[in-house]
């Protein structure tokens, strides 16, 4: 029986691809002293044993040891019993352990590393955060741990505290969540101006990132929800248009990671809008470099990029939905 479910690549050991070898997209002209250019590794992934295909991918993660974890993967570990079939997002904690968000759904769920052990759960599967507790109802944003379309999670390293982005698409929920480390509700809050939350992360300073997807925009808080700043995003369509006006084509705020230098300087921001990836200097705000070949599927090309994570070397994986493949950028200069 086919079931989406995940998988585990191991960063930097795999066997060369026979694609297209030597094909590379250079980095933007925009790229300044000290920021890293990336060009796709041809040599990763390696194909997936036992004749395994990949799906249209959601979400990307990298854990401790760098390895890379991927979602919506066919013919791989999962009970669909206990998991959703559209998984979204992932999150490893500080012990390793794998948070998952579906959407939609009404739960987020913790594994052991391996993936053989459901741990925790937050939230009732098939029970929505809706008028009459099914997809079809109203979404309530209501103060509960129970959810519509989370679309993000992240558990702060500290206090055990679990953010869960709840608003994946129009139609849904539209708020930020917190629990605390047993599953009880802290807190929550809308942030403005958003039909969808579709992604969110924590810095190590406790800044909270969340991305207006259909408003080109990462907006900025505290812990509590307290708004910060924006960090704007423009954008200019891959294609111009033939009547001259640009048209949306997955929001330019769509999901982000962060360097792991200990001041996280650079976010990595997938825009689908002109299918690149944006190098953001955190602080400032300002758009660095971006790199990505534009919409395509030749290598460093992307069919609507969903998921991005980056590793303790800097490199940047990439997860994409309808072009059903991961690609690994990899550093080459400076």
């Amino acid at each position: 029986m086919k079931k989406k479910t995940r998988v585990l690549f191991r960063a930097g050991t795999c066997a060369a691809l026979a694609i297209a070898a030597g094909i590379f997209y250079p980095p933007s002209s925009r790229a300044q002293g000290g920021v890293p250019k990336y060009e796709v590794d041809l040599s990763w992934p390696k194909p997936l044993p036992d004749r395994w295909v990949l799906g249209g991918l959601g979400g990307v993660c990298v854990d401790a040891q760098d390895h890379v974890l991927v979602l919506n993967v066919l013919n791989s570990w999962g009970d669909p019993k206990l998991l959703e079939a559209r998984l979204h997002s992932c999150h490893f904690d500080k012990d390793n352990n794998v948070w998952i968000g579906s959407a939609p759904s009404g739960m987020v769920q913790k594994y052991s590393h391996d993936g053989s052990k459901l741990l925790f759960q937050i939230g009732k599967k098939g029970v929505f955060d809706s008028s009459d507790g099914t997809v079809k109802g109203q979404p309530l944003n209501s103060n509960a741990a129970q959810f519509f379309m989370p679309s993000s999670i992240f558990v702060d390293r500290q206090n055990g505290d679990v953010y869960v982005a709840d608003g994946e698409s129009r139609g849904g929920n539209r708020r930020v969540a917190v629990m605390d480390l047993n599953g009880k509700f802290l807190r929550q809050w809308q942030p403005d101006g958003m039909q969808t939350v579709h992604c969110m992360t924590v810095a190590n300073d406790g800044s909270v990132y969340v991305c207006n997807r259909e408003g080109s925009r990462i907006q900025v808080y505290d812990k509590m929800g307290h708004f910060i700043k924006n960090i704007e995003v423009p954008w200019k369509p891959y294609t111009p248009p033939p009547d001259g006006k640009p048209k949306e084509s997955g929001g330019s705020a769509v999901a982000l990671d962060f360097s792991h230098d200990s001041n996280q300087r650079f976010v990595y921001l997938i825009n689908q809008n002109n299918s690149r990836i944006e190098i953001i200097d955190r602080q400032s705000g300002r758009i660095l470099s971006s790199f990505g070949g534009g919409v395509g599927h030749f290598p460093g090309q992307f069919d609507q990029p969903h998921g991005i994570a980056v590793d303790s070397s800097g490199n940047v994986y990439v997860a994409e939905n309808r072009g059903k493949r991961i690609q690994k950028f990899k550093i080459v200069g400076l």
